[in-house]
């Protein structure tokens, strides 16, 4: 199986890279954002011809059962800053891109591997918009509209619409690396690098040798 693995970070990169050697196996940075995921997406399907899509890397989580170290992996991606309007289709949801679907579902298979891990994986809605979540008021606004919200990123949802446009099989392993209700000025987030990030990407190598 050829899998496709894509980060936003050289940081994200560089824990990914001691991990996988294997010529089956391409990693690749995309950069911050949804243009920026979605570009890397594409060109990693256009250039490797991935059997299945990983995205990995690090997101704001949420929920009592949530914390710092723990992994999200995605049932279900959408936008939490995206908004069509109901001028024209009054069935469009908040999160939804006109026309397509309302949420992305994760792969059936990959999503029965993941859960099979059992080592703090969450399995849950990832949303994804084009803001570091760094207050609480900004993280409750997302959650109002999301509340069963597990993980919010900049990335997955746009490499999940990539993917799904591909017909190519996808999947998120987010490493929570703060919990903005619980954080103040994103200090966890930068206390996660400094501090506690070395081991995080483990999950994702036991995920990835388990297919």
């Amino acid at each position: 199986m050829k899998i496709g693995i894509i980060v936003a970070m050289d940081k994200e990169l560089h824990q990914l890279q001691q991990l996988f050697t294997n010529d089956n196996i391409a990693i690749r940075k995309c950069g911050i954002g949804k243009v920026n995921a979605a570009l890397g997406a594409q060109q990693l399907i256009n250039e490797f011809h991935p059997d299945c899509i990983i995205s990995s890397g690090c997101a704001g989580g949420n929920g009592n059962d949530i914390n710092v170290q723990d992994v999200v992996v995605s049932t279900e991606l959408c936008y939490h800053d995206v908004y069509c309007g109901t001028a024209i289709d009054n069935s469009t949801q908040y999160g939804q891109v006109q026309g397509l679907p309302a949420r992305y579902q994760a792969d059936p298979y990959l999503l029965r591997k993941a859960k099979e891990l059992q080592q703090n994986i969450h399995a849950g809605l990832i949303v994804t918009g084009d803001w570091f979540v760094d207050s609480k008021e900004k993280m409750r606004s997302i959650i109002d509209k999301f509340p069963e919200a597990k993980a919010v990123d900049m990335e997955s949802c746009a490499i999940a619409q990539t993917c799904y446009i591909n017909k190519v099989p996808f999947i998120s392993f987010r490493i929570i690396s703060d919990i903005p209700l619980r954080d103040t000025n994103a200090s966890q987030y930068h206390n996660f690098w400094d501090t506690v990030a070395d081991h995080s990407f483990q999950v994702t190598r036991t995920f990835v040798e388990s297919l």
